[in-house]
């Protein structure tokens, strides 16, 4: 695959201060077809963009996640490399990104931003640690930096991931599909620069929604572990609230209402392990049938190829 097959995908809103940089840096590297999807920005961004040679859209809709998702429906390139037009990345970057894909060895690969420390608030340290945790525990692989937004994929891994987020959980929701729909992902380390302009993350806000997605999203995947978390919640507040009925009862106070409840939520909390376990041995059941079906399709390839 040449350069020419590669598009620079730059969602940006409101980067007038960086996107002109970001811009000349990818041409300076060769890099020509350069694609801007703009979130209706209200000051120079799109002109700038414009001027410096890129191609300008106009995003339907609000969100990085519906910007991302229009502009994937758009490209039919080999290869899409996504940044943020913020300057917080490098251009010059870009082949360790790339050369993993050419190489076969994946279809899709993360900048690990925390590879060499990276201009980070403690806070936004710590809670991008406990995500990628998360998301470890949840989808069983280990990855560093599932929120990067300097990634590069094929087209053909594009077409095969179902994205539906509309806000910044689309990095999370990409690794997510990435996992779920087999596709192959492998991390480079990368610098992370300090932005140019204010961020648009809210930390609490934005945090929240990415949990929920990473457990939501582990319904179909891991089944025990979505509904182990639940189940495990039930038993905790049946096992406080049932101290509190045995402490109470040695005094010779007795709390019927609370004792049923208590019996309630343990037995709940029980019977969703027990679902969490059932779900996740259909889903390894599934698996083990669709690897199987493969198997023999492969099989079919070569017999035929041989004939």
């Amino acid at each position: 695959m040449k350069d020419e097959d590669v598009c620079i995908l730059i969602p940006t809103l409101n980067e007038e201060k960086a996107i002109g940089e970001v811009i000349r840096g990818f041409k300076s590297e060769g890099f020509e077809n350069i694609f801007v999807i703009d979130g209706n920005s209200e000051d120079s961004t799109r002109e700038i963009a414009k001027k410096e040679g890129a191609r300008v859209e106009v995003q339907q809709g609000k969100g990085k996640g519906s910007a991302v998702k229009q502009a994937f429906e758009i490209i039919e390139d080999e290869i899409i490399v996504m940044i943020d037009g913020d300057g917080t990345y490098s251009p010059s970057e870009v082949r360790k990104l790339l050369d993993p894909i050419r190489n076969g060895e994946a279809e899709h690969v993360i900048g690990n931003r925390f590879a060499y420390g990276g201009a980070f608030a403690i806070l936004h340290r710590i809670g991008n640690w406990v995500l990628n945790k998360v998301f470890g525990f949840g989808y069983g692989v280990k990855l560093n930096d599932i929120l990067s937004g300097y990634r590069a994929l094929t087209r053909d891994g594009v077409k095969k991931i179902n994205l539906e987020k509309k806000g910044f959980e689309i990095e999370a929701e990409m690794a997510i599909e990435s996992v779920k729909k087999g596709i192959r992902i492998k991390e480079v380390p990368i610098e992370y620069k300090k932005r140019e302009g204010q961020s648009k993350l809210n930390f609490v806000r934005d945090g929240t929604k990415i949990v929920y997605t990473l457990y939501v999203l582990a319904r179909t995947h891991n089944p025990a572990f979505y509904f182990g978390v639940i189940g495990s919640l039930f038993i905790a507040v049946g096992i406080l609230t049932g101290i509190y009925v045995v402490v109470d009862w040695f005094e010779g106070i007795t709390h019927v209402p609370l004792t049923v409840f208590t019996a309630l939520m343990v037995i709940s909390g029980v019977q969703f392990l027990i679902f969490g376990l059932f779900g996740d041995l259909l889903v390894t059941l599934q698996k083990e049938t669709i690897e199987a079906l493969r198997g023999k399709d492969n099989g079919k390839g070569k017999g035929e190829g041989k004939k």
